[in-house]
């Protein structure tokens, strides 16, 4: 387990004024209940999706093991008909399959061109459009795209984090999340934007010592509620039944603040960027000097970075 553990606040009936003025500025987890999604959480069974969704082809992961890790790439990609895939999804063993009888299958769906076109529930499957509304809870030029996801019981995603605000609309079925605060990014074995650590129930305290010290945001989400995840904030997703989400990511920054060819939303904003390439070329200079000047001189700048650039205004 990590460090000290906290329930993600709930409340009911939360409204746009509420929640921009009073809840966003705190940049903390919350999720909401009560919120009117329209139909999805009553229409969006195994059998409808699968009739809506037809024979679309989409790119699936599928994976032996329920824990999915991204960085060694425990799974495969293949492709199914949209409408296969729930059924598969929806089941225990499966008659038909890739790997093994219990494998398990995540959809995160994409654009049309998911090299240039960000995806967008609404443009991917327009048939599913009139089913759901999305939270009004942001300006509509702050939006940037809408993501289905479907995940197999048990199958647990990667700890992760993205660069922009957004809603996890559980539609059906049940997840457990649990998140991580930036501030404790130090405590997480990142590599890249993802967490070394999969298991954070029973980490593997050994290898990963520091881990004991990130605090931990933990949430149960059933059927119609909204999680807000704040940019920046790690999170990884248990699904404790077969189940139906839609994520909502908006645009925290200004648009220009963003890279122009993210059509994931998981790429850093530019100026993050152009730091970590200078920081890259000063740790190249350092390397120049020998190891007692080299010490001396990384403390210096770390302390440095942290007198210029951490904030004081955060937990």
């Amino acid at each position: 387990m990590a460090g000290q553990c906290f329930l993600v606040p709930r409340l009911e009936g939360v409204s746009q004024e509420q929640f921009m003025e009073h809840l966003y500025p705190q940049r903390k987890p919350l999720v909401l209940e009560g919120i009117d999604l329209g139909t999805c959480t009553s229409k969006w069974t195994v059998d409808y999706l699968s009739q809506i969704g037809g024979r679309k082809e989409v790119k699936i992961h599928v994976a032996a093991v329920a824990q999915m890790d991204f960085i060694s790439k425990n799974f495969v990609y293949r492709t199914l008909p949209f409408g296969k895939l729930v059924q598969r999804a929806a089941e225990e063993k499966h008659k038909e399959f890739f790997i093994s009888e219990d494998e398990k299958y995540y959809l995160r769906s994409l654009g049309e061109d998911p090299r240039k076109d960000v995806a967008d529930i609404r443009k991917q499957f327009p048939l599913l459009e009139g089913d759901i509304k999305f939270p009004k809870f942001f300006k509509e030029e702050q939006f940037f795209s809408s993501v289905f996801r479907i995940s197999s019981p048990g199958l647990q995603l990667w700890t992760h984090y993205d660069v922009m605000d957004n809603f996890l609309i559980q539609v059906t079925g049940k997840k457990r999340v649990v998140l991580f605060s930036p501030r404790d990014a130090q405590y997480l074995y990142l590599s890249g934007t993802k967490s070394e650590v999969l298991n954070v129930d029973n980490p593997d305290l050994a290898k990963y010592p520091l881990f004991s010290k990130a605090r931990r945001y933990e949430c149960s989400l059933k059927a119609g509620d909204v999680l807000f995840i704040p940019a920046l904030w790690f999170h990884n997703v248990i699904s404790e039944e077969f189940g139906v989400g839609v994520n909502v990511f908006w645009k925290h920054l200004p648009s220009e603040c963003y890279d122009k060819t993210d059509t994931y939303g998981n790429k850093d904003p530019t100026a993050a960027s152009r730091a970590a390439q200078i920081l890259d070329r000063a740790l190249k200079t350092l390397a120049e000097l020998p190891e007692e000047y080299r010490d001396f001189y990384a403390r210096r700048m770390v302390l440095h970075i942290q007198d210029k650039a951490y904030s004081k205004n955060f937990e």
